[in-house]
């Protein structure tokens, strides 16, 4: 039986080796470092509350699983969705050399126009490379839930991007 300090350093450790990595999975299921810093830090007090029941093997996807609830319940709350807070006006694009860079700019701009299941199943399924199981379990939902919600993402993204970054069959 652990004391409650050597939980606490474990539970330090782990958090201190997870931030970067959830901190880009929540700004990819979000859009904003502002926004994805909260969700981060309410998912590992969470986390932290749960962390006597949890089995270290599981904790990172537990750990994203929590942030993707948390994603959602913050989509949920009608002032997120109306306003953004900004000090500086939008940036107009340019023509410029990095290409890649504005194409992942559009990508990003355009998940952030879908719904946020679709959205999270697209993230979980594509720039986390789960399998359906693994999206399934993280998104607390059935597999076929999965499958449709990536079908209908992938083609409201396919509508929304002017160039074919999403191939019209994947």
């Amino acid at each position: 039986m652990q004391t409650k300090e050597q939980q606490e350093a474990e539970f330090r450790s782990f958090a201190i080796a997870q931030r970067e990595s959830l901190r880009r999975y929540a700004y990819l299921l979000c859009g904003d470092w502002y926004e994805a810093d909260d969700i981060v830090q309410k998912s590992l007090t969470k986390m932290f509350a749960a962390w006597k029941r949890v089995e270290p093997g599981g904790a990172p996807a537990y750990v994203r699983k929590i942030v993707t609830n948390v994603y959602i319940s913050h989509r949920r709350l009608s002032w997120v969705r109306r306003e953004r807070a900004s000090a500086e006006l939008p940036v107009q694009r340019l023509d410029r050399p990095q290409d890649a860079v504005d194409a992942r700019l559009e990508l990003v701009a355009a998940l952030d126009r879908l719904p946020a299941r679709q959205r999270a199943t697209l993230v979980l399924r594509y720039w986390e490379q789960l399998s359906v199981d693994e999206t399934a379990t993280a998104m607390s939902c059935s597999t076929g839930t999965v499958k449709s919600q990536s079908a209908k993402g992938l083609r409201k993204l396919r509508e929304l991007l002017t160039d074919p970054i999403v191939p019209a069959r994947a």
